[in-house]
């Protein structure tokens, strides 16, 4: 509960994701990025080291999360051809950032670690340079440089406004739009639960109005039907950084813009 000096109630804001370190420097969300790397490589090396012909839960459940990225993001996307050799990345990267965005629900966690944006930046950085690292690779620095800013069927004459626009917008902003929906949802979503909870207990028990006291449980309410909806929004987000990325791939291994 968040209570000014005078005993009146302070909404939560940015402040509550400035996190002090505990011991030499090492934050929360740091803890936590390390936690859902640990998370992530146990889950499948478990579910993989005793494959058999029948699997257990364990080895099914591993099977379905990696069929789903496997399917669903990098062969539908990508295509047949070429999608297999991304595949490890993006299932890595799905369950890196879909665990990390269920920390916000988690109990006794519950801290979204990419609702700091310097955790979000470098991720989005990775994505961006294996995309153009396979384009560059695929045709020539010049020529991936030309399939990226030079659209086709375009007459000459507007190439000099296409083409600053084209760089801006597939080399340049990806990654800083990849970043800020990433960052923003889980920035926001968190804010609301805290407001939530926080506002309706306050209301609930502190309030010396009557009249607050129901519109406290139906926040609490209200904040219970919110983490539901967080909960969708985490999935989504982890599921949305991964297809874009799969797409961004995609297109630079394309033959036409």
């Amino acid at each position: 509960m968040i209570l000014a000096a005078d005993g009146g109630f302070t909404p939560p804001g940015p402040s509550v994701f400035d996190l002090p370190p505990y011991v030499a420097g090492v934050t929360k969300p740091m803890t936590l990025l390390v936690l859902a790397a640990v998370v992530v490589g146990v889950f499948f090396v478990m579910s993989a080291r005793r494959a058999a012909m029948v699997p257990d839960r364990l080895q099914y459940s591993g099977e379905m999360a990696y069929g789903f990225v496997r399917n669903s993001i990098a062969r539908d996307v990508i295509g047949s051809h070429d999608f297999m050799r991304f595949v490890p990345y993006l299932v890595t990267l799905f369950f890196f950032i879909l665990v990390n965005n269920l920390f916000g629900i988690f109990p006794f966690l519950q801290f979204p670690t990419f609702s700091h944006i310097g955790f979000v930046y470098p991720l989005a950085l990775v994505s961006w340079v294996v995309y153009n690292a396979v384009g560059i690779k695929k045709k020539g620095f010049v020529g991936y440089l030309k399939h990226q800013t030079v659209p086709a069927g375009v007459a000459p004459v507007m190439l000099f406004l296409l083409v600053p626009l084209e760089f801006i917008s597939n080399i340049l902003v990806r990654p800083i739009t990849l970043s800020l929906r990433l960052f923003a949802n889980m920035f926001a979503g968190h804010l609301v639960l805290i407001l939530f909870a926080v506002g309706g207990e306050y209301l609930l028990l502190h309030s010396d109005v009557l009249f607050f006291k129901p519109v406290g449980v139906v926040s609490l309410l209200l904040d219970i039907v919110l983490f539901f909806l967080e909960l969708l929004v985490q999935v989504l987000q982890a599921y949305i950084f991964t297809l874009l990325t799969a797409n961004y791939i995609s297109g630079a291994l394309a033959e036409e813009h």
